[in-house]
């Protein structure tokens, strides 16, 4: 790898360095007038500017190439040009006006176009419309997405869940890199933070043409907040205050950068006390979380280069029953004990019309759990157990400390190499190809007195092709990987896992404003540590789980069909899939008990989910302030013997109403009133039980006004305005009885300095 690095870099120097730079001005389409502050972006090299008074931009330092150029301005439909560096010729923009919304550019998909360009239907919310909705965390923020939900463990923790599947079947990046922080469990949520991410994007459906193993099920994509643009600087202060939980969360960035190096830094901390229902506070669900986030960014006219930094510390309490009714904010036993380093670098080396993607990533997770029989040294001695050698002088310091401090019964540290490198060919004609390999070395080890899962390597390599085909009326993506996976227990067990995969759709205009995407993927994933060696009570769960060394792969299939009608008042669409999943892994008890816990066995057996989303949004002329958004989703899943598959979502509908508009002294003002009603979940498995159906209100808002000559933005929402009791079917409480959070109220003030 460090040959291949520096190969690329040698052919980076070698070319020619040029001052290159475009220029060019804006319009309305209609009136001819120009147009001052729209944003001017080019994707690829994340780097952008805006039009000045006479809509006029200019752009400098650009390496040679074809890039993308995204032109966008609220009231104006964005558009997407394809530029050619060296180019002398002003640019000139007309830019029609639209009700709809902006669009943005797609980044987890190969080839960064428009979501209207795009082949692959892709989902994307940015991260400050999810807050204003009332989301508590980012785990809460996605289930409003359509088509995602999340398993929870109270507030604190959450897992994302695709069409009916997560844990190891959902892929999340962040920061350009793949995250692994022991996924497999239940009970683990995704350890990262909403402050200073830019927005979330979701692909539903196999991508593992992309991805590699674990992504059968989609992908959670988490952008990071952007670089400041070229020679400016800015930060900000932000609060939120909720009233269910009497908890805070409050944040503080900069961000600066110059012509060619840039540089941002965010801290963030939260904390909240058990949540509230209308009849009780559900004990130990508090958490608290510390979050600091850093990027350091340089560019050139032929290189660019970032790299980032995450550390996410969070205590994460337990709930087991209703007890101690307290608004203190410090974990009771049994609780989580989590810190996440992910270290990322994301490059591109520019080769005249062609160019190269480096991103490297590691992953350092420490996970530890405590429980109230179980005593410890201190943090040093745990340090110092990694050393054969300094035992004996550990012995000897854990005598003389009080017994009474916890020790970990679990404490496990997985730590996670991963690479991904493509080469962007030529355009050649109608095809744009890229070409790539990916790969992960991960090493699991044990400290605690309990284990999971056992001290093993993991070691990945995938090799994959991709193309855009580009004809008159229709766009057409294909492509192929094929990988292998190596796990090595450290007690014995070596498997190998192999496989091939394929994915091929086409979008295209089947009449005027109708359009048509559909796609073909297949997807795999190979089986986890805790699937193959499990023998032991997992806490988190209450049950003896026992794994099955013979596992072999998951393999689906997934058929995806999408039809959208937009005009300039309305908006229509559909999306349906049909997914077979081979060799499907899911627990199931045997009937029997060991030290008092059910024993589950992990089994295999085909599968298959269908189902889908649908929705209309409608901003009515004359009145483009106004809009109305209505969709409804459902999944069904089955195994082959026709009995349901545990865990998945209820059929939902959610009616939003919304105002928007801009005055003299109020910027992007807003309000808005949402019903979600959540329908009963009657097809459940065989150790599940039905989950009766309701609805929940909310409704907020919020705008921008200038204070002490800085912007300052206040929102206010409230979700559960009524004040419902109810289990949602995905809550881990729901065996106990235990509610989901009753009525909240959510107060915001950012203050950019």
């Amino acid at each position: 790898m460090r040959l291949l690095i520096n190969t690329l870099l040698f052919l980076a120097i070698t070319n020619l360095y040029s001052q290159n730079s475009i220029k060019g001005t804006v319009t309305n389409a209609d009136t001819n007038q120009t147009l001052p502050f729209v944003n001017i972006y080019i994707s690829n090299l994340e780097k952008g500017t805006y039009s000045d008074d006479n809509g006029f931009f200019q752009i400098e330092n650009l390496p040679t190439g074809s890039h993308t150029l995204i032109i966008s301005s609220i009231g104006y439909k964005t558009q997407s040009l394809t530029i050619t560096v060296p180019n002398a010729s002003p640019i000139s923009v007309g830019l029609i006006p639209s009700a709809i919304e902006m669009e943005d550019i797609i980044i987890s998909t190969p080839f960064h176009k428009l979501q209207s360009e795009n082949v692959m239907k892709v989902e994307q919310e940015k991260m400050s419309d999810l807050k204003a909705k009332g989301a508590v965390t980012l785990a809460d923020g996605i289930t409003n997405i359509a088509g995602v939900e999340s398993v929870t463990t109270g507030l604190g923790i959450g897992k994302p869940v695709i069409r009916g599947l997560s844990s190891n079947r959902v892929l999340v990046y962040t920061q350009g890199v793949r995250l692994e922080n022991q996924q497999f469990g239940d009970e683990h949520g995704l350890g990262l933070n909403s402050n200073g991410v830019e927005s979330v994007e979701v692909i539903k459906g196999p991508a593992s043409l992309l991805y590699g193993s674990d992504a059968l099920g989609g992908v959670l994509y988490i952008n990071p907040e952007r670089f400041a643009q070229a020679n400016t600087s800015e930060g900000d202060v932000s609060g939120n205050y909720y009233s269910n939980t009497q908890g805070f969360n409050t944040s503080a960035g900069y961000r600066s950068s110059t012509d060619r190096f840039k540089f941002l830094f965010r801290g963030s901390v939260t904390e909240h006390s058990d949540y509230n229902t209308n009849n009780y506070r559900v004990t130990n669900t508090r958490f608290s979380e510390k979050n600091f986030k850093a990027g350091l960014g340089y560019q050139d006219d032929y290189f660019k280069t970032e790299f980032r930094y995450n550390l996410n510390s969070s205590k994460l309490g337990i709930p087991e029953d209703i007890g101690e009714q307290s608004t203190l904010k410090t974990p009771l036993l049994p609780y989580q004990d989590i810190t996440n380093h992910v270290f990322s670098s994301k490059s591109t080396v520019y080769l005249n019309n062609s160019k190269i993607d480096i991103n490297l990533g590691y992953i350092y997770n420490d996970r530890k759990e405590f429980e109230e029989h179980h005593h410890h040294d201190d943090e040093e001695h745990h340090e110092e157990e990694e050393h054969d050698e300094e035992e004996h002088h550990d012995e000897e310091e854990h005598e003389d400390h009080d017994e009474e401090i916890l020790e970990a019964a679990l404490h496990m540290k997985l730590k996670t190499f991963n690479y991904d490198v493509k080469y962007n060919l030529p355009r050649l004609g109608k095809f744009e190809t890229i070409v790539g390999v990916q790969g992960m070395n991960q090493v699991n080890t044990n400290y605690g007195e309990e284990q999971l899962i056992p001290n093993a390597t993991t070691n990945d390599i995938g090799f994959l092709a991709t193309s855009h085909i580009h004809f008159e009326k229709t766009d057409v993506q294909l492509g192929a990987r094929y990988d292998n996976r190596n796990i090595n227990v450290v007690s014995g067990l070596q498997r190998n896992f192999n496989s091939f995969n394929g994915a091929i759709g086409l979008k295209t205009n089947i009449a005027k404003n109708l359009s048509m995407r559909l796609n073909f993927a297949t997807g795999f994933r190979a089986p986890n540590l805790a699937e193959l060696t499990s023998d032991g009570s997992h806490e988190g769960t209450n049950r003896y789980e026992i794994g099955n060394p013979n596992l072999d792969n998951e393999q689906n299939f997934q058929s995806d069909l999408a039809l959208e009608l937009k005009n300039e008042h309305i908006e229509f669409f559909v999306n349906g899939f049909y997914n077979i999943v081979n060799n499907y892994i899911f627990l199931s008890p045997d009937g029997t008990e060991i030290d008092g816990d059910p024993v589950y066995l992990y089994l295999q057996d085909d599968a298959r989910l269908y189902g889908g989303e649908a929705g209309f949004h409608l901003h009515p002329h004359p009145l483009d302030w106004l809009h109305f958004e209505s969709s409804f989703e459902m999944v069904t899943g089955k195994l082959s013997n026709d009995s349901y598959l545990p865990l998945i979502p209820a059929n939902s509908l959610t009616n939003t109403l919304r105002v928007e508009f801009n005055t003299n002294s109020l910027k992007n003002v807003y309000s808005f009133i949402r019903l979600k009603t959540t329908f009963n979940q009657n097809n459940v498995s065989v150790f599940e039980t039905s989950t009766p159906g309701y609805s929940l209100l909310s409704a907020g808002f919020g705008g921008s006004f200038t204070l002490f000559k800085n912007e300052a933005t206040i929102t206010i929402s409230g979700t559960n305005l009524t004040n419902k009791t109810y289990i949602n079917h995905l809550s881990r409480l729901k065996p106990d009885g235990v509610f989901n959070i009753g009525r909240n109220i959510n107060l915001g003030i950012t203050y950019n300095l």
